[in-house]
């Protein structure tokens, strides 16, 4: 896990946002590879694993699910997104993309949430498990919604984790008309949103 992605994380669980405290292990070219975060407002603690901060079962995606039709150039277009800097989440079976992605935005880290078990973490993705997107509000460039994570819980996880003015993308059915997400385009089992 990218240490300073540690400033975007938050505790799954149902209270108000806190800072995660990072206690690290071995830490290799600022990937901690061992380590805990623990939560200050509930005092949770969530391992990080080979790498791999996990917060709970959340599931792994099958690397086969997901169309196969559109490549990384696709999603970099509906996430509109130029330029470096700054995180986007990968969730479930959209963490495939997260190579592609890398090679396609420099200077970007992605964050694969639940990724098929072949998506390996790199200088420029960081691996999580968990229930649901331990990510704070406001704190990433743009997200991606795999198939496999198109419920409402998941959108609205997506939703409040992205800038507001910026986009979240989606696989399936589109959401329904919502406060906080304007439905841009939709086309081949793909959406758009942008949140307000």
């Amino acid at each position: 896990m990218f240490i300073e992605l540690t400033d975007h994380l938050r505790c799954p669980a149902a209270h108000d946002e806190a800072f995660l405290v990072l206690l690290p292990g071995p830490v290799v070219d600022r990937s901690v590879r061992s380590g805990t975060l623990g939560c200050l407002a509930c005092g949770r603690e969530f391992p990080i694993l080979d790498g791999v901060a996990v917060f709970g079962a959340g599931g792994q995606a099958d690397r086969r699910t997901g169309a196969q039709t559109i490549g990384a150039e696709a999603i970099v277009a509906f996430l509109g997104l130029t330029g470096p800097g700054g995180y986007v989440a990968l969730v479930g079976d959209s963490g495939r993309f997260a190579p592609g992605l890398a090679a396609l935005l420099p200077g970007v880290h992605f964050v694969a949430v639940n990724p098929p078990e072949d998506v390996v973490e790199s200088a420029a993705v960081s691996l999580l498990r968990s229930p649901s997107l331990p990510l704070k509000t406001g704190s990433m460039r743009g997200v991606v919604l795999g198939s496999d994570y198109g419920d409402h819980r998941w959108r609205a996880d997506a939703t409040r984790s992205v800038l507001q003015g910026l986009r979240v993308v989606g696989q399936g059915t589109p959401p329904r008309l919502s406060e906080e997400l304007d439905l841009l385009a939709e086309a081949a089992g793909w959406w758009v949103g942008k949140r307000r």
